[in-house]
């Protein structure tokens, strides 16, 4: 079996993209930027929008638009990426994209009648709300992470990078994959990935965090965990990066990095000493963004790629900064033809 670089993992899922108004989002009571899991009173919003006359299809899934971004800059057969589909045309929609950016993935395949996850993107100007329907997804399990299949990916992968929304389905296997970096030296991250996560999972993301050797985030994320955990200035920013830097940790050999983009503001990063740089983005005029969904994980593509390659936090900062801005040109989380990969 070949060895990836970099293992993603995470939920595939087949994103409905449209765009939204206010009455749309005030009728599932949603927010313009927001990130959520589906419960009952979402189901008709699925057939609702399907409907409109814009709506487009994308390959997504946090941790696999990362996983297509970080490809586009390595080499051939350097990432991989594991989640759990149907065996449907939804997963055939999913492979067929992320063979276009050259993404290996090894979806485990869940028998029955649920099919592959979709998330509901509504975009309004720059913002996007998901609303995601796990379905298949969820049924990813510890089991599966053991598997010879998946385990020998694992150990011979060096850098490991998984999305936050994953403590929903399975903290168990996410820990399997930390620990097994921790104790080989390897370098484990982790995205909090939307407000939910610290706010109703706090434990399972706690129980994770000191297996973290760069963690990952925005403002809004940053201001749920310092919320959750009582931090005097939640919405101090630089406070809760340097907070979470300076958490135990498993493996002491190497320093933690926090790194939380801002949008349009500088880029925070914090280690574990207190050191805090800012990185400003990379300007862009309004009138060329076109869609800010999938601009966060671009940037965890671009950061990553520079990790596996050795580079220094400020080159990864860079090249995270770079994807993201080539992917607000773009509809949807889906990468340009022409890259620079330098």
């Amino acid at each position: 079996m070949a060895s990836y670089s970099l293992f993603c993992m995470g939920n595939p899922l087949l994103d409905i993209q449209v765009k939204a108004d206010e009455d749309l989002l005030a009728r599932y009571h949603l927010k313009s930027n927001d990130a959520i899991l589906a419960d009952e009173s979402h189901q008709s919003l699925y057939e609702e929008i399907i409907l409109y006359k814009d709506v487009v299809y994308v390959a997504g899934g946090a941790s696999q638009n990362t996983a297509r971004g970080a490809q586009r800059l390595l080499p051939p057969k350097s990432v991989v990426y594991v989640g759990a589909t149907a065996q449907d045309k939804f997963r055939d929609q999913l492979v067929a994209a992320a063979t276009v950016d050259g993404l290996t993935t090894e979806y485990v395949t869940i028998p029955g009648d649920l099919p592959t996850g979709t998330c509901a993107a509504l975009i309004s100007g720059h913002d996007r709300s998901l609303v995601t329907k796990l379905s298949a997804a969820e049924k990813f399990t510890v089991d599966h992470i053991r598997s010879e299949r998946i385990w020998r990916l694992v150990e011979n992968a060096r850098v490991y990078y998984v999305e936050g929304y994953f403590l929903t389905v399975t903290p168990e296997g996410i820990l399997e994959v930390a620990k097994h970096a921790s104790k080989e030296n390897k370098i484990f991250t982790m995205n909090l990935s939307a407000p939910f996560i610290p706010q109703f999972f706090t434990k399972v993301l706690d129980e994770v965090l000191p297996y973290m050797d760069i963690v990952f985030g925005n403002e809004g994320e940053a201001e749920a965990y310092a919320t959750a955990h009582n931090l005097p200035n939640p919405k101090d920013v630089k406070a809760t990066a340097t907070y979470i830097s300076q958490l135990p940790k498993e493996n002491d050999s190497r320093k933690r990095i926090v790194v939380f983009t801002q949008g349009i503001n500088n880029t925070i990063v914090v280690d574990s000493e207190g050191n805090i740089q800012e990185y400003p983005i990379i300007a862009i005029s309004e009138s060329d963004i076109v869609d800010c969904n999938g601009a966060g994980d671009a940037f965890c593509g671009g950061f990553l790629a520079k990790i596996v390659e050795g580079a220094s936090i400020a080159d990864a900062v860079a090249k995270g900064h770079y994807l993201a801005h080539q992917v607000i040109q773009q509809v949807g989380p889906t990468y340009p033809r022409n890259i620079n990969k330098d």
